[in-house]
């Protein structure tokens, strides 16, 4: 196998990932899927942070527009749900054998420990997987940019979006027969037409960090680890 080309990478794993299409909450099946991919990825000897989003759950935006509370609170209770989510995944991967912590934004003292750089850094040292949870700790700001601030100052070489669908379309693949999978971008690309990556500021600090984005199938055996691998898989956008 060749050398990894990536050292120390971080995954952002969306919500939705944890639940069936379509569905809410955690599915054990789609739960216990992602961690498999996960060790898979770890012996290779690679560092790994985490973040979860909380989609299946909760999204603060959505859910603010459509109720009688107020964006800042529904975006903290989006924030509770991701801290679900990775307590839901620390389990798994430790029935599996792989040391874990969850380090949240925001504190829960009694299943988590708060977010500290150096303590994140020391664990992905010690080959522990860190999962980060609670997004940034603040509202209005999403897991995705989230990803891209925990990557910058964790000092990662890549950061992987694991998705559902194979990468970056031209269109959605859903409506659009003609839509062509886009495996190669550049940060300004995705400005300039406005794709539905991540959000922008997230690749804009990103794009500051000089840190790679690949967008994949994760549920697809050895799309990652290809990835890691440095090989052409999904797209890569720097």
């Amino acid at each position: 196998m060749a050398e990894l080309k990536y050292k120390r990478v971080l995954l952002k794993i969306s919500g939705e990932s944890f639940c069936k299409t379509g569905g809410f909450g955690i599915d054990g099946e789609q739960l216990a899927s992602i961690a498999e991919r996960i060790i898979q990825i770890k012996k290779l000897g690679t560092q790994i942070a985490i973040v979860v989003g909380g989609g299946n759950f909760l999204r603060g935006e959505t859910f603010s527009k459509a109720s009688h509370i107020p964006r800042h609170t529904a975006d903290y209770m989006g924030m509770l749900a991701t801290v679900i989510n990775a307590c839901a995944l620390q389990e798994t991967l430790e029935k599996m054998n792989q040391a874990t912590r969850v380090l949240s934004a925001i504190e829960i003292s009694a299943i988590c420990e708060p977010f500290i750089r150096r303590k994140a850094i020391k664990y992905l040292e010690q080959d522990t997987i860190a999962i980060l949870a609670g997004g940034t700790g603040n509202p209005f700001f999403s897991t995705d940019t989230c990803a891209a601030l925990r990557a910058s100052e964790l000092d990662v070489n890549l950061l992987i979006k694991g998705t559902k669908v194979d990468g970056v379309y031209s269109d959605d693949p859903k409506k659009n027969p003609d839509a062509v999978l886009l495996e190669k971008l550049s940060y300004q690309d995705v400005f300039k037409d406005n794709l539905k990556v991540m959000d922008h500021s997230a690749v804009s600090l990103c794009s500051e960090s000089k840190i790679p984005i690949i967008v994949l199938n994760i549920f697809q055996k050895g799309n990652v680890t290809k990835a890691l691998h440095g090989e052409k898989i999904g797209t890569i956008i720097t």
